[in-house]
């Protein structure tokens, strides 16, 4: 099956994401700067979940013009990704109307965990439909920047008990880690242009 009607629902879905979390955002009722402080968290919020469906849609994209072709496990298995994705506009009203309480704060990461996850599946699902020689699998390699941010999401979640703003520089850690499009995947598709 050919990518492109997969591209286009996946490009809509992260579309309305991200305006289901703008939407959450409420003006206040006062016309004053002070006005505006309670609503730093939920601003704060806002622009890291913003910043990770960023991320995701620029991997993702970046991941796809490394396949020219897709199976039935491939559609569910992006379906199973954007699942969780579509959760991040609740947990992020969530953890900012409540001013990073701990259990916001830990299903937070626990939502992150999860699109982490099944990205990786989806990722899998790619490598083992093209096969180990393609240049997705030769492109994700040894996984390191992956392995790292499931060790800091599951540190993020636990510590979201003892001190949520730590899990929220954790959360804000793993989005820098991953905020430049993949290198190593546009290195791959370098080399292959460069062979043709």
């Amino acid at each position: 099956m050919n990518k492109d009607r997969l591209l286009a629902f996946s490009d809509g879905v992260l579309a309305i994401i991200i305006t289901i979390m703008v939407l959450e955002m409420h003006a206040p009722h006062g016309a004053n700067l002070s006005d505006l402080r309670p609503l730093v968290p939920v601003f704060l919020s806002y622009v890291l979940s913003f910043v990770y469906v960023g991320i995701y849609w620029n991997n993702h994209h970046h991941m796809m013009h490394t396949v020219n072709r897709v199976n039935g496990k491939i559609l569910w298995a992006n379906l199973h990704s954007l699942f969780w994705l579509s959760l991040v506009p609740f947990v992020t009203a969530w953890m900012g109307q409540n001013d990073f309480a701990p259990f916001p704060m830990a299903f937070y990461g626990v939502v992150l965990f999860m699109a982490a996850s099944a990205y990786d599946i989806l990722e899998r699902q790619l490598v083992a439909h093209h096969g180990e020689d393609s240049v997705l699998s030769r492109a994700t390699g040894k996984r390191r920047k992956e392995k790292l941010s499931v060790l800091l999401y599951l540190s993020g979640i636990l510590l979201a008990f003892v001190q949520p703003l730590i899990s929220l520089g954790i959360y804000m850690l793993v989005a820098l880690i991953w905020i430049v499009p993949d290198k190593r995947i546009e290195r791959a598709l370098e080399s292959r242009q460069t062979k043709l």
